[in-house]
């Protein structure tokens, strides 16, 4: 299992201009996250892995925003039932970290990954920090540059 300690030294070796937060308590909700760093809900990113058969795919989006799995479903061109929230362990096994604190970027392979553009437009963000106390604070182009992320309304349906 990978630490806050291998993600700082991810963005290191990746020169990401961002710092992990150490929190006081787990930030087990978006609402409890922005409130202990003293921010927006909406500036809370959340990194969510869903299973497409064999597929792993990681979402990005504002901790606010309910991430349709229909328009993951169309990228990949499989009906909604298809695109499945990963459990706990495979999350673990695809991201290196635990569920709830896992990082947009610095697993042990790279993971194909789809961004909201709400995200893009946030100056700064919060995102997992790799453990339940910790968030890390970084630019969201930081987050692209590095995944490579396709940028997707992962809110609204494509019309």
């Amino acid at each position: 299992m990978l630490k806050p300690s291998d993600l700082q030294n991810f963005m290191d070796q990746n020169n990401i201009d961002g710092e992990i937060v150490f929190l006081d308590k787990p930030t087990p909700t978006v609402e409890i996250a922005a409130q202990v760093v003293g921010t927006q809900p909406d500036k809370i990113v959340k990194s969510v892995l869903f299973t497409i058969r064999e597929d792993r795919v990681l979402a990005i989006a504002c901790g606010t925003q309910l991430i349709e799995r229909r328009v993951i479903a169309s990228v990949y061109g499989v009906g909604r039932k298809q695109v499945k929230l990963a459990n706990a362990e495979i999350v673990l096994e695809t991201t290196g970290y635990p569920v709830g604190t896992v990082p947009p970027f610095g697993h042990p392979q790279p993971i194909r990954t789809l961004i909201d553009p709400l995200v893009l437009e946030l100056s700064d963000c919060y995102a997992g920090g790799g453990a339940h106390n910790a968030l890390t604070r970084l630019d969201p182009q930081d987050i692209l540059k590095i995944t490579q992320a396709e940028i997707i309304d992962l809110h609204n349906l494509p019309s």
